[in-house]
């Protein structure tokens, strides 16, 4: 089954026990090979998760089944087939999933599959027009896998990009967020030649808005926004690269700060993330993927959460991948998705219907 179900996008959901009010979101399975099923069973069985939201997997509902057999759950779950969001009941133990029935019984965990790969988006595109049609307030997504997503004839550099092709954006801006620290990347899955090429003014001026106005809808009011240089120390004042501090960053901070946005910076990265660790400024803007990616991994893996900012519709992820060396023994930990999941609540409007 590949399209959305006829009722997918009809009559909202009802909620046993509470107003029917929290925002209903559309949660991606990702690649079935991996550690999604895993960490999206306990999620959804996590006791805050339904005091927060309407959870709806979109995926394989006897891969769900197989995961929680494996963690030793099935006594505790009943995974439900629905065919589309009015047939949705949220009571405790119950996971609704609108089952597009793509995988293998005998898919193997931790491998690489085609088959799991082109799932894995249609997981994704099937949610993005739920989200799109305004269905769903928002979409919680496990990993997925690059290289599986590509023999499975889909050629994006990950779930950000897909995500921006299937909604019609055509920039959007990865944020990482842990207790710790917030960063949002100026550029993502490109070469560091080609980065440092894409990085301008105008490109950098965009990221560090679409940070400043997603803080400001999780409450923010008044963002402390660092952002890094390109070269080590920020350039050192033209010692080191060839002046791209100057050309490609400090036009766009005095636009910025021109409009009351306090951006601060180039940084050096290493200085920036020291002072955001101890609470000096609420987002980095990183120029680029291992800026950004490296420390956020250090301070926080374990609760972070990828947020995709710009679409038009909210978007949470865990911070990690698909985990194929443990995926299958049940080790996986749920933290990440239940804060992607927590954050997907934070930010989502209420139904409107």
């Amino acid at each position: 089954m590949n399209a959305i179900p006829a009722a997918a996008a009809g009559t909202a959901p009802t909620t046993a026990g509470n107003t029917g009010a929290l925002p209903v979101i559309a949660v991606t399975m990702g690649d079935g090979a991996g550690i999604g099923p895993e960490v999206i069973v306990p999620a959804l069985l996590d006791a805050g998760t339904l005091s927060r939201i309407r959870p709806v997997v979109v995926g394989d509902a006897e891969r769900l089944r197989r995961a929680a057999a494996l963690l030793g759950l099935t006594d505790q779950v009943e995974i439900v087939t629905v065919e589309g969001l009015a047939d949705a009941e949220f009571t405790p133990g119950r996971i609704n999933v609108i089952d597009l029935g793509l995988l293998p019984a005998d898919l193997p965990w931790g491998k690489l599959s085609a088959v799991a790969g082109d799932a894995a988006y249609q997981y994704v595109r099937v949610a993005s027009e739920l989200a799109l049609s305004g269905a769903v307030q928002g979409i919680c997504t496990a990993p997925l896998n690059k290289e599986a997503l590509h023999a499975g004839g889909h050629l994006y550099p990950g779930h950000t990009e897909l995500l921006a092709h299937l909604t019609g954006v055509e920039e959007v801006s990865m944020m990482l967020s842990t207790d710790t620290v917030k960063v949002i990347h100026v550029t993502t899955h490109i070469g560091l030649i080609d980065a440092v090429a894409r990085i301008e003014p105008g490109l950098v001026e965009r990221t560090v808005r679409r940070g400043h106005d997603a803080l400001v809808r999780a409450g923010v009011e008044h963002p402390v926004i660092g952002v890094c240089g390109i070269n080590p120390h920020a350039g050192e004042n033209g010692l080191f690269g060839y002046g791209e501090e100057e050309e490609k960053i400090v036009p766009a901070l005095e636009v910025l700060r021109a409009d009351g946005i306090d951006a601060r910076g180039p940084l050096p990265a290493d200085t920036a993330f020291f002072l955001a660790g101890r609470g000096d400024y609420d987002l980095i803007v990183a120029m680029y993927h291992d800026q950004g990616h490296g420390p956020v991994k250090i301070l926080g893996l374990e609760a972070g959460v990828n947020l995709t900012v710009g679409l038009p519709v909210i978007r949470t992820s865990v911070d990690h991948g698909t985990a194929f060396d443990i995926a299958g023994t049940g080790t996986a930990d749920p933290g990440s998705m239940i804060e992607a999941l927590r954050q997907a609540a934070a930010l989502a409007p209420s139904p409107t219907g």
